[in-house]
């Protein structure tokens, strides 16, 4: 729900605001990120994956982050007239300072959010978030309306941000002790300190594109490949907000029994796919008429690296799936050599796709995010006897049917003389009711088990 209205807001956004407005924030995406990413240590992911936590450790985390969240803050506003300097964008030094607050004021909720993740507490989580976002969300809009550019976005998300912490602490009666024990931060750091050294691999790989379009070509086109990004994460993220939230800790409380695991994990996977799957194709199909409907025609040039994009995120629930399993079994030294590789390959390939263009650095997303597939599958074959090739077994069934619904339905889109909005009703519609009587017809099993569980809720 919350992920929906922010995408309803970024469309009234997107409405009123420049593609240059977009990117000139996108810009600073990396370096927030590696900055989040100190704050946090990979004390959040320790605290969720150990059992046997005290008040003590939560008290500890949260004191290290406030001093980590005002120590990186600062660094960034040092770091500010730099930043605005390389992008040769003057506006980029106080939008820094903006987002080195808002990374502070994240910091005061960090343990309450982990502890509510922990207890699988999403309906909290997401009454927060949608509050946070739907007044967030008023604010920005009015001020875009009134004329204020990038300033509404900034300003949104330190708004959504101060809301968060503030409901997070009205909500939760967690609260620190005046503790701060130096051995429970080394002991929480050995499973959390490869966890941060992976996640900063990963933001500089994932968030890179920022800094290569933005520098090498324009706020223009960074905002073009932002808006084509965001559009193709909404149903991902949806997706791998749930597995983060609920595979992690359920993965963990299992890791002793590794049979019990690798069913769990081939459970998941065939129900992600069964949605991820034929969102992604369908989302490609629909691209120029979605865009157009929600956008407008300004955001047109967006429309080809969304569609590249929507490849890229096939497979992306399959990368989650098999990082979690390895981090439920303790394994954070492995995942970060593994991410090691995997962004090594990935800014290989960054870099190499930037010579010819910003729809070539999203096709090496998708060339990427094969080889990362792999290689995670890889070691889930190892501890748990569930391969690459397993798994792609378990999904060909999805991606047969899903083509079948592409091909179906991409007609409609080159053949019709309707309006973009009666175009994407359309084959939204067509391709849904084909994609549910092929799954039944083809007897899928994550459709069956879906099916079984939806008719006995019928008939109690």
């Amino acid at each position: 729900m919350r992920q929906g209205l922010q995408f309803f807001v970024s469309i009234l956004l997107a409405r009123l605001l420049s593609p240059e407005d977009f990117g000139l924030l996108a810009m600073l995406y990396l370096f927030t990120g590696i900055a989040g990413l100190f704050i946090d240590s990979g004390f959040s992911s320790a605290l969720v994956q150990r059992q046997d936590i005290t008040p003590a450790d939560e008290s500890t985390v949260f004191f290290f982050n406030l001093g980590a969240g005002l120590v990186v803050a600062l660094g960034l506003c040092w770091a500010a007239p730099w930043i605005a300097a390389f992008f040769e964008q003057p506006v980029l030094q106080g939008l820094t300072y903006v987002m080195a607050l808002n990374l502070f004021l994240g910091a005061f909720g960090a343990i309450q959010n982990v502890l509510l993740t922990k207890t699988l507490n999403f309906k909290l989580l997401m009454k927060i978030g949608v509050v946070a976002s739907l007044l967030s969300g008023v604010l920005a809009v009015i001020l875009a309306w009134q004329g204020f550019g990038v300033w509404s976005l900034a300003l949104q998300t330190v708004v959504s941000t101060v809301i968060t912490v503030a409901l997070l602490w009205r909500w939760h009666p967690w609260r620190p002790q005046w503790v701060f024990s130096f051995t429970a931060l080394r002991s929480l750091f050995r499973f959390g300190g490869f966890l941060l050294l992976s996640g900063l691999l990963d933001t500089i790989y994932t968030r890179l594109y920022s800094v290569m379009i933005g520098k090498l070509f324009s706020a223009r086109d960074l905002g073009f490949y932002t808006r084509a990004a965001s559009t193709q994460q909404l149903p991902v993220s949806v997706l791998t907000n749930v597995l983060n939230r609920v595979a992690f800790p359920v993965f963990s409380a299992a890791a002793a029994d590794k049979a019990q695991l690798a069913r769990g994990v081939r459970k998941v996977l065939r129900t992600i796919m069964l949605f991820n799957i034929p969102a992604m194709l369908g989302l490609m199909v629909v691209a120029e008429p979605l865009v157009i409907t929600l956008f407008g025609e300004k955001w047109l040039p967006s429309v080809p690296i969304l569609q590249v994009l929507c490849l890229a995120g096939v497979l992306w629930p399959l990368h989650v799936i098999n990082l979690n399993v390895l981090m439920a079994q303790g394994h954070s030294n492995l995942f970060f050599r593994i991410e090691v590789l995997k962004k090594i390959i990935g800014v290989v390939a960054i870099g190499v796709a930037s010579f010819y263009g910003v729809l070539a650095i999203a096709w090496s997303q998708v060339v990427v995010g094969v080889l990362c597939f792999l290689l995670n599958a890889h070691y889930t074959g190892v501890f748990l006897g569930y391969s690459a090739w397993n798994q792609t077994r378990d999904l060909l069934p999805y991606l047969a049917v899903s083509v079948l619904m592409t091909l179906a339905v991409w007609p409609i889109l080159f053949y019709s003389t309707l309006s973009p909005a009666a175009q994407l009703g359309l084959i939204s519609g067509v391709g849904a009711l084909i994609y549910l009587l092929a799954c039944r017809l083809f007897r899928l099993a994550a459709f069956d088990e879906l099916w079984g569980l939806l008719a006995r809720r019928r008939s109690l």
